[in-house]
């Protein structure tokens, strides 16, 4: 069995059109008080992908990321999309279109996306069980695409959307900058469909963006988004033989201002500032806030340092990831 699991390079690709959110248009159909909080999450710009598709942005980051590892795509073992929440079409397979656009031709490839933001821990964990526990499996690579799925990028009561990809090299042997530890994942099936889109019979035109109970999203989901974290973060590092300070500021997904300091709060941990800078240059990107903030915070962390990385869902589910610098 591969014990080791390296994590690296991770590679973003972002569309050139940058928006500033002051101008998007639909801010001025908003109630006064959602327009408010909307200028007010900590967001100064979003990208936008315009025509593009999802599998048009995961094959730029997955082609830089090979790129910078110089890898063929021919010489992946295995390719894990991160799926989007709108699928270009119903029954096709957004996993092996981008197979197919790469050339990946040997990989074994597969799709994690119902777990929303979380999507990308779940891919995680099977991308490290791929290379731990098959030896004819090297190399992995975790692709995610950010497309904002309706024709608003605000997404009431929780952030603003923006558009991009990323992608990471799973391997046994490297390159890399992070050592994968250990992740727990954890999920919650009451809250489902807290969030949706109806699109049944109704154009993509008109698909908007639903939380079918604000209060429990902004306060029983909230409670127990702290519970859980409280819960498994303790268990992490304790069978990891992790001392809690050993772990610098934590890595999260952005969502907005208000949501850092909030978790900085309920959890008596510092968020990276990295977080703070992605949120305002590129807005909420779903599951490749963790891969961005990922790539930002190498450049500040020492070798050997361990990162605690912690990702939710509206869905819900919740995760907590230790990492090791290399």
């Amino acid at each position: 069995m591969n014990e080791r699991v390296l994590l690296g390079p991770v590679a973003t690709w972002f569309p050139d059109r940058t928006a500033a959110v002051a101008t998007l248009a639909e801010l001025a159909d908003l109630p006064p008080n959602r327009r408010e909080h909307a200028l007010a999450l900590g967001i100064d710009t979003v990208r936008t992908a315009d025509g593009m598709t999802e599998v048009d942005l995961a094959a730029a980051a997955a082609r830089a990321a090979l790129d910078e590892a110089g890898l063929a795509a021919a010489d992946l073992d295995a390719l894990l999309l991160v799926t989007g929440r709108a699928p270009q079409y119903l029954l096709a397979s957004e996993a092996t279109r981008l197979q197919h656009r790469i050339g990946a031709a040997r990989a074994f490839t597969t799709a994690a996306g119902d777990l929303g933001c979380v999507s990308v821990s779940a891919a995680l964990t099977l991308a490290a069980s791929l290379v731990r526990a098959d030896a004819h499996c090297r190399n992995v690579l975790v692709v995610t695409a950010a497309r904002t799925p309706t024709r608003n990028r605000y997404r009431a009561p929780m952030t603003l959307l923006g558009d991009g990809a990323a992608a990471l090299l799973v391997t046994t042997s490297g390159p890399g900058r992070w050592e994968f530890v250990d992740q727990i994942v954890r999920s919650e099936g009451k809250y489902a469909d807290l969030f949706r889109i109806d699109y049944r019979d109704i154009g993509s035109g008109d698909w908007a963006e639903v939380c079918a109970d604000e209060s429990t999203y902004s306060f029983r989901l909230a409670v127990e988004s702290k519970k859980r974290f409280e819960a498994i973060i303790p268990e992490l590092l304790r069978r990891n033989g992790i001392r809690d300070g050993e772990v610098g500021p934590i890595l999260m997904q952005n969502l907005s201002a208000g949501a850092f300091a909030f978790w900085e709060e309920a959890l008596d941990r510092p968020v990276d500032k990295v977080c703070r800078t992605n949120l305002a240059a590129y807005g909420h990107l779903g599951s490749m806030d963790m891969l961005v903030n990922l790539e930002a915070a190498a450049a500040t962390r020492a070798r050997a340092e361990y990162a605690l990385l912690l990702n939710s869902s509206p869905v819900a589910a919740w995760s907590a990831g230790l990492l090791r610098r290399v």
